[in-house]
């Protein structure tokens, strides 16, 4: 695990003294962020995968040496080595530079050596991270600033996670607490969406989820500020503990917020909310009330614009005016309530929903976004572990759907042989056994049978939102859905895959 391996309470050097830089696993969403960024500094890039692909080969023309394969021989002349947690210690590189005694560091310790002399806006929470970064940072463009970013999903806007920003602006980073990798930021502007139990396996309980979540504030800079909600729970404990230790705090809620947070309501493919400021936020003075309105789905979707314009308004002290301008044009991020396009009678959305509290999100979401539609929501679990301590949860927030396709469990780092008896059954037989109305459940016996089965339960010529869901291979799902369902329409039938906005889903 990460917190065996790295220390994320040292302290990183700058960017400048790490030398040339090589990274394994370059191809992988998250690093190749994260190497395009140092690319752009100026840094030596180096780096290798274990399969070709586009994202390797823009690199290399961006000017990063880039490797198909694994082997010592590709660490050259690096003096430093930056990997994914998802990277065996076996793997030769790795293995080659520790025995070397090189530099190695976490991705997040690779993004911290690039905050150095730059405000650094960290997003950390179980739910929403994604959503609230991307808002973020299109409030910080809106308001005249030329913010780095790291996120965990591409921007709708120009299809990137990751930019550099200009010199000396806010850098903001999309936190991860799921291996303990967010406490290596030390941020000026900290943002803790919730703290809901997720990653049991890495940390056993919630106890020490909150644990984690306490040390995390503690990471804040001197005279930096916590941004969190009322509403939740493990946010409002975090909020009062942090207020008690010194740290300056600026809440969101329903009551007793400093942005006291009513009226919200998701129609459609929009959601609003009144924000009320009852104390000052940077240039906004107390008393100021304003109406947000959002061109995306979802009630959560209003609580993670308020975080956003907290950052910049209580945070870096811009104009409220511009940073609500950027939220209310916000265009969306990849996989989050993502519109993949419509034929028909049929329109596919596909969300990354992979915990229980977001895939309720989603389905409410949905059925707000459906209006009068039918709502079909297949669904693939990610994780043994999580589908096994969540079952209940999901099953509650399933059961807003009136059509749910369960997938087999996506594994991802565990295996099934180790949780005997845990399958998307168990989500089924959940779901059936609730009290009143339930959805019809069908089951799909691999995600190569997804589509087809879509295609039956789409068949009757309703008009259809359908909702794929899930971390793992069920995003390929909806287009092959859309394709089978052109193969068997009438010639003159034209699809419209990928047109219109995605809406926002953490």
């Amino acid at each position: 695990m990460s917190r065996d391996r790295f220390d994320f309470s040292a302290p990183v050097p700058p960017v400048e003294e790490l030398g040339a830089v090589h990274f394994i696993a370059l191809g992988g969403s998250g690093v190749s962020g994260v190497a395009r960024m140092f690319l752009d500094h100026g840094v030596t890039v180096s780096g290798s995968d274990q399969q070709d692909s586009p994202t390797l080969r823009s690199l290399e023309q961006a000017g990063a040496q880039v490797h198909v394969g694994h082997d010592a021989a590709h660490l050259g002349g690096a003096g430093t080595v930056v990997v994914s947690g998802a990277v065996r210690e076996d793997n030769p590189e790795l293995a080659a530079a520790r025995a070397a005694g090189l530099r190695v560091l976490h991705r997040s310790q690779g993004i911290a050596a690039l905050l150095h002399g730059r405000p650094a806006v960290a997003v950390a929470g179980a739910n929403g991270k994604t959503t609230t970064s991307a808002m973020t940072t299109a409030a910080l463009q809106a308001a005249g600033v030329d913010p780095g970013y790291v996120i965990g999903a591409p921007l709708a806007s120009n299809g990137r996670s990751a930019e550099l920003g200009a010199p000396g602006a806010p850098l903001v980073v999309e936190a991860d607490e799921s291996d303990g990798s967010f406490l290596t930021y030390r941020p000026q502007v900290a943002v803790v969406t919730n703290v809901q139990p997720d990653h049991l396996d890495f940390y056993g309980d919630v106890a020490a989820v909150e644990a984690a979540y306490r040390d995390f504030v503690a990471t804040i800079a001197d005279g930096g500020l916590l941004i969190t909600s009322l509403d939740d729970p493990g946010a409002a404990r975090l909020a009062q503990d942090a207020a008690a230790g010194g740290t300056r705090v600026v809440t969101w809620g329903a009551h007793g917020a400093d942005v006291q947070l009513d009226e919200v309501v998701s129609d459609g493919l929009t959601s609003a909310g009144t924000l009320t400021f009852r104390t000052a936020a940077g240039p906004v003075a107390p008393g100021t009330t304003l109406r947000l309105r959002l061109p995306v789905p979802g009630e959560h979707s209003v609580h993670d614009a308020v975080a956003a314009l907290l950052v910049a308004t209580a945070g870096l002290g811009l104009p409220l005016d511009r940073a609500v301008a950027g939220l209310e044009s916000f265009a969306g991020a990849h996989r989050r309530f993502e519109r993949v396009g419509s034929l028909g009678p049929v329109e596919v959305v596909d969300d990354y929903a992979h915990n229980a509290p977001k895939v309720a999100a989603a389905v409410r979401a949905a059925r707000s976004a459906a209006g009068g539609r039918r709502l079909v929501v297949a669904f693939q679990p990610h994780l043994f572990s999580r589908t096994r301590d969540f079952a209940d949860g999901f099953a509650e927030g399933l059961a807003g759907a009136d059509v749910v396709l369960l997938l087999p469990v996506y594994p991802a780092r565990e295996r099934a042989e180790d949780f005997p008896g845990i399958t998307s059954d168990l989500l089924g037989d959940r779901l059936v056994a609730r009290d009143g109305d339930v959805p019809a459940v069908h089951t799909a016996g691999s995600v190569d049978e997804a589509a087809p089965a879509l295609r039956d339960l789409v068949a009757e010529g309703q008009d259809t939102l359908v909702v794929t869901i899930g971390a793992g291979d069920v995003t390929r799902v909806g287009r092959e859905l859309l394709t089978l369902l052109q193969d068997d329409a009438d010639a003159g039938t034209q699809a419209h895959v990928g047109a219109g906005s995605p809406g926002v889903v953490p």
